[in-house]
């Protein structure tokens, strides 16, 4: 049985952070690597998985659909999510330092906060700024439901899902979870990627719009706040009852 890990990158999600965890462990044998856009490219990540046998950890920004499925492999999937609002504000600094000439850096770089998030609201089918998470997730279930319950049902998908807010118990799930499969795994904290500091001001309007137009993601990032809990407290739990049996 070969066992991977799978991570989806969410973009300002720390996944960067996660990237370089997973490069320290596994050099060479972590690979990346982007998908055309669409609803499902699920079976391009399975032909990828495929493709590369001696790979152990796949990380990629633009996986959609269902984890695949691979016969005699063992998928370890991880996401991070986000406080959605908290998550703009960092793609808005990040895109404004960003040097690369695409249209979302080429907005930051000309307009203030409220300016680009409406613009970007405005923009025929992008996400960025409207229930990103909830989008991406949403694709990985077939149920016919709203975005918000079938990114919500998503979540039951992964092995485990961390958070940003919550970023060193995240850490210690993972190290714990990938111990299992990769005894030499271990983590150092570390923040890549990391946006600039300065403050940014915004109306009530406009935190009254964001809101309106995350309310999906809000509510997908409080219930794996929930689920990171409940799984803090199992490993902690677990580890009280071995450190007794062995004593």
């Amino acid at each position: 049985m070969r066992s991977i890990i799978l991570h989806y990158h969410l973009f300002k999600n720390a996944g960067t952070s996660i990237d370089e965890i997973l490069k320290s462990n596994f050099q060479q044998q972590w690979i990346t690597k982007e998908f055309k856009s669409a609803k499902d490219n699920s079976e391009d990540v399975k032909a990828w998985i495929l493709d590369n046998p001696e790979a152990i950890a796949f990380s990629s920004h633009t996986m959609t659909g269902p984890i695949p499925k691979i016969l005699n492999t063992n998928i370890i999937s991880i996401i991070m999510l986000r406080n959605p609002i908290r998550r703009i504000i960092s793609a808005y600094k990040f895109e404004r330092n960003q040097k690369v000439d695409n249209w979302g850096a080429n907005l930051a770089k000309k307009v203030n906060f409220e300016d680009y998030v409406v613009t970007r609201l405005l923009k025929d089918g992008d996400t960025q700024c409207r229930n990103f998470q909830s989008e991406r997730l949403a694709t990985m279930t077939l149920a016919r439901a709203h975005q918000k319950e079938r990114a919500i049902a998503a979540l039951d998908s992964f092995s485990m899902v961390g958070i940003v807010e919550e970023f060193e118990k995240s850490l210690t799930l993972m190290e714990s979870m990938l111990q299992d499969q990769f005894s030499d795994f271990k983590v150092h904290l570390t923040h890549t990627n990391r946006s600039n500091d300065f403050e940014i001001d915004f109306s009530p309007a406009l935190n009254q719009l964001l809101h309106e137009c995350n309310k999906n993601d809000k509510q997908v990032w409080k219930v794996g706040r929930e689920r990171l809990a409940e799984s803090m407290r199992h490993f902690l739990n677990t580890n009280a009852a071995t450190s007794h049996t062995e004593a």
